[in-house]
């Protein structure tokens, strides 16, 4: 695994907890596959707290893309920032 910080540790499993965010979207910002992240969560997190989230995620179509039938979609608004890779960039 690789090496994370603990600000990173913390996105990481703010982002496993939430609903709709994928284990893709996780990957893609910290190189962290499911595996790993069900690793980190064991290692930070009480048994009881773990073993509720597991529960949680097991099977739900939203952590996993590809059980997805159709993408989400959702209304952005022109004066939000643009964030790409976790980096907010300016407004243009």
């Amino acid at each position: 695994m690789t090496s994370l910080t603990a600000v990173d540790k913390n996105r990481v499993i703010e982002m496993a907890w939430e609903d709709r965010t994928s284990f893709d979207a996780i990957k893609l910002q910290f190189g962290l596959n499911e595996q790993q992240v069900i690793e980190l969560m064991r290692k930070e997190m009480t048994v009881s707290s773990f073993k509720m989230w597991r529960k949680r995620v097991h099977g739900r179509v939203t952590k996993h893309l590809k059980l997805q039938e159709t993408k989400l979609v959702r209304f952005k608004s022109s004066l939000q920032r643009q964030i790409t890779l976790n980096k907010i960039s300016k407004r243009k």
